[in-house]
């Protein structure tokens, strides 16, 4: 704890609202059964309920794999990382600030005060696309929670994220990796030691 007054957040204060975008509307429905006739008697609702589903798979796949998971059509990868607290910022805890009137930092004993990130990239895709760098991924509050919740659990088991090196980078390396292995392994069905 530090010994920094905490001034309670004004709860009744105007607040900003970003404006939303939603993916699955009318004119994407309408457009989606167009360019596949044979989902034409499927409902809107349905549709939506099944697009629910499998982020919700995805994401649930995402916790459960150390390496994350590879998005469809090849636009990139999301993974959870491990990753160490900053040095300038403090990660304040906000419910108990308010409760004893001064700063009260989270320090992450659980977990040896390493913290989980979310992460995207498309720079390990195997075919680059257009305008990649302006592909962002942001997590829905679910998958944010979930996340909070298990990885106090299993914290170890995620990948350890260098914060001074790129993640394509290490992509990379596992790429390598990858290959070499194979390249041994195929070398060694090949291997006769009685051929000279």
């Amino acid at each position: 704890m530090t010994n920094k007054e905490f001034k309670k957040p004004d709860v009744k204060a105007p607040r900003y609202r970003a404006k939303t975008y939603q993916v699955m509307n009318d004119k994407f429905f309408n457009d989606f059964k167009k360019k596949y006739p044979k989902y034409d008697k499927i409902t809107n609702t349905q549709l939506r309920k099944i697009g629910k589903r499998f982020n919700t798979l995805f994401w649930e796949t995402v916790i459960d794999k150390r390496d994350g998971v590879e998005l469809p059509q090849g636009l990139g990868y999301i993974f959870i990382g491990t990753c160490k607290k900053s040095a300038k910022k403090n990660n304040i805890d906000y419910a108990k600030s308010n409760k004893y009137g001064i700063k009260v930092t989270n320090k992450n004993w659980e977990t040896d005060g390493k913290l989980a990130k979310i992460f995207y990239t498309n720079y390990a895709a195997k075919y680059k696309f257009i305008y990649r760098e302006c592909w962002a991924f942001v997590a829905c509050r679910n998958f944010k929670r979930t996340v909070a919740k298990t990885y106090p659990e299993n914290w170890s088991m995620y990948v350890q994220v260098d914060p001074h090196k790129k993640i394509r980078k290490m992509f990379q390396a596992n790429v390598l990796k990858e290959l070499n292995k194979k390249r041994t392994n195929r070398d060694l069905e090949n291997y006769n030691e009685f051929d000279l």
